[in-house]
């Protein structure tokens, strides 16, 4: 077990920068969570990304917003800029549930403590720090600035806000990765570029008066904060964009007025290289919590401290993630080098028994998959590459992925790799017109089964209804319970008994009463007893959320219901739980009430 010393992390006071001989700092980082020196934690990884370009960077974790502002003056004013990574996880679903009720826990917080961080950080360290130092600048990052770069409904006001630009002050946006466009904005700052005109870096967002912007042939004009807020069908029409141009290639710089502004989004970075993803997760990171927190427990350290993440990305484009709209649709993989190096530093965390908790990514199996034709991709602006059917062009193989998980469990001190992250099967049951695809997907599932779920085996077929399914961009239920069939004959095969587990979500966009009842039929007679079940949480920067605010879809325009009232959701929410007592009459009575005396039969076998 290796021994670290406190200079080993990112300092977080003055006396640890005094440990390492600096008497200034070029960059701050002010964290919404707590700091753990691990690639999974966005602060830490652009902490060790301007580490690594030769600067002194300091990280003030959950400084306290309430009292005298003394954790946003103890290291002073950095040469360069104040940087603000508001949390891994969006400020508001960590405080809020579905129903806008307050969470007791912050998984992102010492001892799960839930009054460590304010509702949007962004905005408020923000305001904070331009009263104390209006002349430096202040850089947002983070999946809050991301999903809130442009107009965007926020389900917890129930109202359109501009551009977090606006709300906040900052100067400068970065939105998804941030590695690639921090890096180049330190050098052009180092350069002696004023920061003004500093208007030329992919993947961020900034603003402008009206008279200062020179519009290109190729802008995308949006309709303005004020047109939208007179006419919701107007933003609907602008998500079609903002999603588009997220997930192409060669994308457009997107302008949108508000006041007497413009916000003024440069199109994306290209995906990273292999070489670049594996430069920032072989970074010096102790993969531990600051000794600060000694004696406490930080909830989502825990889950993660024993994964290996092996790729970035998600071409799934489901209508209510975020996932793409932040890391993009093409999938960035790791070298099978960097992998097996990060193993075998978790095998040397002092309290590691063997068992990795998870070899995966944001979908487990999209690893090393992407377009076999370039050109083609170059060409394409659809936000999902298996929606409505998996594209042609994209390469399903599941080899390299097999190969990873080979290399890894033969590694001396593995006893066993475990795959927590949501598995699409509907990649394991396309019918490729390459044999060789076709045999390593079946391997694949096999071996998954065999070797690599822990007695339970979640995925997510999200709802029955094929309908409700086309609008979330989900393969249809038939292929869910194809998958179950094959899962239940390898389980029999193996002499296994573990568990399929699906989740579902109710009151999605298009989602009706009637939809939830027979979701309720069919996963009875499939003998689910559900667990994993969610309301639909309308999050900045989905389709769906587009669609729940405006009553739009925005790629139609053809309006579309949603459950809206608590009254409405409850309505929906109590069929998965038809099996208790204290649900059934009122079921009961809402079928009667729909006139679905037939489901009424089915669920309680009358």
């Amino acid at each position: 077990m290796k021994e670290y010393r406190l200079t080993d992390w990112l300092p977080t006071t003055k006396k640890e920068m005094e440990l390492r001989g600096w008497d200034e700092i070029d960059v701050i980082l002010f964290s919404g969570d707590a700091y753990v020196d691990h690639p999974s934690f966005g602060s830490a990884v652009i902490g060790r990304i301007l580490e690594a370009q030769g600067l002194h960077v300091a990280i003030i974790p959950q400084p306290n917003w309430r009292d005298d502002l003394r954790d946003f003056k103890k290291l002073g004013r950095p040469r360069l800029f104040f940087g603000i990574s508001p949390g891994s996880m969006d400020s508001m679903v960590n405080h809020y549930t579905a129903n806008r009720r307050l969470r007791s826990e912050d998984a992102y917080t010492p001892d799960g403590r839930s009054d460590m961080r304010p509702d949007y950080p962004s905005i408020v360290y923000t305001q904070i720090l331009k009263k104390l130092y209006p002349d430096v600048p202040v850089i947002l990052g983070g999946i809050e600035a991301s999903m809130r770069r442009l107009t965007h409904y926020d389900y917890w006001q129930d109202k359109l806000h501009k551009s977090i630009l606006v709300d906040s002050g900052a100067d400068l946006l970065i939105y998804g990765m941030g590695e690639k466009p921090i890096i180049e904005l330190c050098k052009q700052m180092q350069e002696g570029i004023p920061f003004p005109e500093i208007t030329n870096i992919p993947q961020t967002t900034f603003l402008r008066k009206k008279e200062d912007v020179s519009k290109k042939e190729t802008d995308i004009l949006l309709h303005t904060h004020e047109e939208c807020l007179k006419d919701k069908k107007k933003q609907a029409e602008n998500f079609r964009h903002i999603e588009e141009e997220s997930n192409k290639m060669e994308a457009s710089r997107i302008l949108q007025s508000v006041d007497d502004q413009v916000v003024i989004v440069n199109p994306p970075y290209p995906p990273m290289t292999e070489a670049e993803l594996d430069n920032s997760f072989d970074l010096p990171y102790t993969r531990l919590p600051h000794p600060k927190y000694k004696g406490k427990r930080i909830p989502a350290y825990d889950m993660i401290k024993f994964s290996v993440n092996i790729h970035r990305g998600c071409f799934g484009g489901c209508a209510f993630c975020t996932i793409s709209a932040h890391q993009g649709k093409f999938i960035v993989s790791r070298s099978k080098t960097s992998i097996l190096k990060e193993v075998k530093e978790v095998i040397e965390l002092p309290d590691f028994k063997g068992y990795l908790s998870d070899l995966g990514g944001p979908s487990a199996n999209m690893y090393h998959m992407g377009g076999k034709d370039l050109n083609i991709c170059r060409k394409c602006k659809r936000p999902s590459c298996i929606h409505p059917k998996i594209c042609p062009n994209l390469n399903t193989d599941h080899r390299p992925l097999l190969d990873i998980y080979h290399s890894v469990d033969a590694i001396k001190g593995i006893k066993k790799s475990f795959i927590g992250s949501g598995v699409r099967y509907d990649l394991l049951q396309y019918d490729s017109k390459d044999p060789g695809v076709n045999r390593a997907a079946a391997e694949y599932t096999r071996e998954l089964i065999a070797k690599h779920v822990s007695g339970r085996l979640k995925v997510a077929p999200e709802h029955t209804s094929d309908r409700v399914l086309n609008i979330m961009r989900k393969p249809s239920f038939s292929q869910f319970q194809q998958f179950k069939k094959t899962f239940d004959k390898l389980n029999k095969e193996l002499n296994m008994n573990q568990q399929l587990i699906p989740y579902f979500i109710s009151s999605h966009p298009g989602c009706k009463e009637e939809d939830m009842a027979e979701l309720a039929v069919i996963t009875k007679n499939m003998d689910f007893h559900l667990e994993q079940v969610q309301d639909f949480t309308p999050t900045p920067m989905t389709v769906a959320t587009e669609a729940y605010y405006t009553g739009f879809h925005p790629y139609t325009l053809e309006p579309i219901f949603t459950a809206h009232n608590p009254k409405e959701k409850l309505a929906q929410r109590q069929f998965f739980f038809w099996y208790q007592c204290e649900y059934r009459n009122q079921i009961i009575a809402e079928l009667r009430k729909m006139g679905r005396k037939d489901l009424i039969d089915k669920l309680y076998n009358r």
